[in-house]
């Protein structure tokens, strides 16, 4: 059984496995993060503060003000950060506890926006990357899944992938009907990942960001 996931784990995995396992399995590395990963934090900080609490946007954010004013202009009551946990009951999909010992998958919307009269949200995933090139909307998928699972009187949602530097949107509708679609949207991913853990197998993925692995111990890491 394979522990619980997030979008960002399986991406790991599909990476390297090898370095998914050190980090979620092993346990024995931690990936203490990089400039890209400490600015987009910031970042999300910023635009957190500013829609909770009108906290001024600091200089070097200047260039968030116009789209973070459009988000505060819609309707309806806004969660900024908000932790989603989903669990599996009896086949069926359950909302739970980000930390509950059962949940299965996890994830942190950056923005969700809930109009319970309209029965509508929006949804909103700020990308610090820069342009929206490899843009991959099953993360709204799932984030989208959650939601409707969370607050089943929501019957859509408009999502979108920010890509706040390039100035882009990748946007998505999604339907409650769709709901348990959107969270197996990675079954594939998912199904290999098993087969890792089951047969304890963790090859090694070579690529030009094995320099900054946190994996030192791995022959492809160029950057010990």
């Amino acid at each position: 059984m394979i522990p619980a996931w997030s979008y960002s784990s399986i991406k790991t995995f599909e990476q390297c496995p090898k370095k998914y396992y050190h980090l979620k399995v092993a346990k024995d590395v931690k990936d203490e993060g990089s400039t890209a990963t400490i600015y987009g934090t910031e970042l999300h900080t910023a635009a957190e503060n500013f829609i909770k609490e009108g906290t001024p946007i600091p200089a070097r954010f200047a260039f968030l003000q116009p789209v973070l004013d459009s988000l505060v202009r819609i309707e309806g009551e806004k969660k900024c950060e908000i932790k989603l946990g989903v669990a599996k009951r009896g086949g069926k999909f359950t909302p739970c506890d980000f930390f509950a010992k059962d949940v299965w998958w996890r994830g942190i919307a950056d923005l969700l926006i809930i109009n319970e009269a309209k029965q509508q949200a929006y949804l909103v995933d700020y990308k610090t990357s820069k342009n929206a090139k490899y843009a991959d909307t099953k993360q709204l998928d799932l984030l989208a899944g959650a939601v409707f699972t969370h607050f089943p009187k929501v019957m859509e949602i408009k999502s979108a992938l920010l890509f706040v530097v390039s100035n882009e949107m990748v946007k998505k509708e999604h339907e409650h009907i769709m709901r348990s679609s959107y969270m197996n949207v990675m079954e594939p991913e998912l199904i290999r990942l098993e087969a890792a853990m089951k047969n304890d197998v963790w090859n090694a993925n070579s690529g030009p960001l094995c320099k900054f692995c946190p994996v030192t111990s791995c022959t492809h890491n160029r950057g010990k």
